[in-house]
Order: structure tokens, then C-alpha cells, then sequence
């Protein structure tokens, strides 16, 4: 079981992006093992990042998230500052990298 809460309409999807300053979305399809063998890492790893909201979208539920977000794969992991995109990471991610990029973000934006 997840313990990032899941998002059902493109309404609760640009609603949580528009009113979390820092906002992460982990992108899934319900036969990808490569989706659900990374969350609990990503999950893991986000748990040192408190003020960044996380949540996560079935693909297949939210069809229209495709064509929103340009994703031809899954998973996919998107980290938005201010409503605007900031990082994008899909299907292999290195996890390591990845937090390294989210710590240095998460720094600076808390350091000011």
C-alpha cells in the first residue's frame, strides 16, 4: 500500500500542483512492475523532504494525464515548483541522482 495518497481527475491534479508551492506526482500503470518496485524507494527518499506534497496518478484512471504531461511511458515522476515544471524523471531512474537534484532544489528554495 502506497502512502503517497492518489489523485482521481485532472481537477484534484491541477488543483494539487496549483496550491502546493513544491508538488510531486509519481506516475503509474497497473501492470508495471517497474512502477510499482520503485515506489517504496521513492517514497522512502521523500520522507527527508516534508515540505514537498507528494502524490500519485494511475494513468490508466486519469487517461487524459497522457496528453497533458507528454508521457508515453510509466513510470513517470514530475516535481513542480510554483505550478511550473521543474524536473521530470521516467521509466529508469536513478534514484540516487534524483535525490541528489531534489535536495539541492529543496535547499535553496528553503534556504531564502
Amino acid at each position: 500500500m502506497s502512502t503517497f495518497a492518489a489523485l482521481h481527475t485532472m481537477e484534484e491534479i491541477d488543483s494539487f500542483i496549483t496550491e502546493n508551492e513544491l508538488a510531486f506526482i509519481y506516475i503509474t500503470m497497473p501492470n508495471c512492475s517497474v512502477c510499482h518496485g520503485l515506489l517504496p524507494q521513492i517514497e522512502a527518499m521523500f520522507k527527508q523532504f516534508p515540505n514537498i506534497a507528494t502524490r500519485q496518478v494511475d494513468a490508466a484512471e486519469v487517461q487524459e494525464i497522457a496528453g497533458r504531461f507528454e508521457i508515453f511511458t510509466a513510470p513517470v515522476l514530475l516535481l513542480f515548483v510554483d505550478g511550473k515544471e521543474y524536473l521530470r524523471e521516467a521509466r529508469i531512474v536513478q534514484t540516487a541522482k534524483l535525490e541528489a537534484q531534489v535536495k539541492r532544489l529543496y535547499e535553496n528554495f528553503y534556504e531564502n
